[in-house]
Parts: structure tokens; C-alpha cells; sequence
């Protein structure tokens, strides 16, 4: 009996693995970018960010659906794949936090209220398990001012 209970959690752990896997291809054109603010600039809050893709259509987290993903926003944190966890990042979910904001239902845009002074803006496009495509799909990383 306890070798049908290891040899399942063992099956389960590999499962789980493969889904954390970053494997959701994106198409080799597909860039993200900010439509509406560019790096450098100063802005009166609260701040409208806009958010470009090309090369790949969106789609809500949970559906699966070839050549799409849903918008993250990194603020204030190194680039993806610097950042604490380094590439760990490109496999794994992207965290729900104040530095990760995950736009699952397929949203474009966003108002962000940041509080005055510097603040570094990265877009990254994710899959339907909010995993970065293969190859990801990321922007630059742009600083921005807040008046």
C-alpha cells in the first residue's frame, strides 16, 4: 500500500512539474511595448498605462488558446529574469503581489496610483497559467516620474 501511495505522489509531482514547465510557445514576432508612456517621462498621477502587443492576440487566464496570453505588469523590481529568483522566473507563475499585477481578464489598459517620484515599469505577456511564454514576451523596463 505505501508503495501505491509514493509511486502516486511521485506521478502527481511530475505532473504538476510539467505545468510549471513555461512551455506555451509564443510566435517568434510577438513583442509587448507601452502604447502610451515612454521611457523617461513625467507624469501627473494617476498614471494611465496603456498596453501594446503585436504578433499575438489576448485572451483571459484559464484559456487556452493558441498564440495568445494576458498582460502582467512588473513595477518597481528588476527586469524579469534579474530580479530575486533570476530564471526561475521564466518558468514558474508569475506572482500576485504589489510588484506583479496579473490583468487575467484580458484588460489593456490600467490606472496605477503611485505615490510621487521614480518608478520602473516592465510589461510581461503570460500564458493561460500566467507562466511567461517560451520564448517570454516581456518589455524594456521604463522609469517614469510621478509629479
Amino acid at each position: 500500500m505505501k508503495t501505491v501511495f509514493a509511486s502516486a505522489a511521485i506521478a502527481l509531482s511530475l505532473a504538476c512539474t510539467q505545468t510549471l514547465a513555461g512551455e506555451t510557445p509564443s510566435s517568434p514576432d510577438a513583442k509587448v511595448y507601452f502604447v502610451n508612456i515612454e521611457d523617461g517621462a513625467t507624469i501627473k498621477g494617476p498614471v494611465k498605462v496603456v498596453f501594446g502587443l503585436t504578433g499575438m492576440g489576448i485572451a483571459p487566464a484559464g484559456i487556452e488558446k493558441d498564440n495568445t496570453g494576458h498582460h502582467h505588469l512588473l513595477i518597481n523590481r528588476a527586469p524579469i529574469g534579474q530580479g530575486e529568483d533570476g530564471e526561475d522566473e521564466f518558468v514558474y507563475n508569475i506572482p500576485a503581489d504589489e510588484n506583479h499585477i496579473h490583468y487575467g481578464g484580458g484588460q489593456t489598459e490600467t490606472v496605477l496610483e503611485l505615490a510621487p517620484g521614480e518608478h520602473t515599469l516592465q510589461l510581461v505577456l503570460g500564458d493561460l497559467n500566467h507562466i511567461p511564454h517560451n520564448p517570454p514576451v516581456y518589455s524594456d523596463v521604463i522609469k517614469i516620474t510621478v509629479e
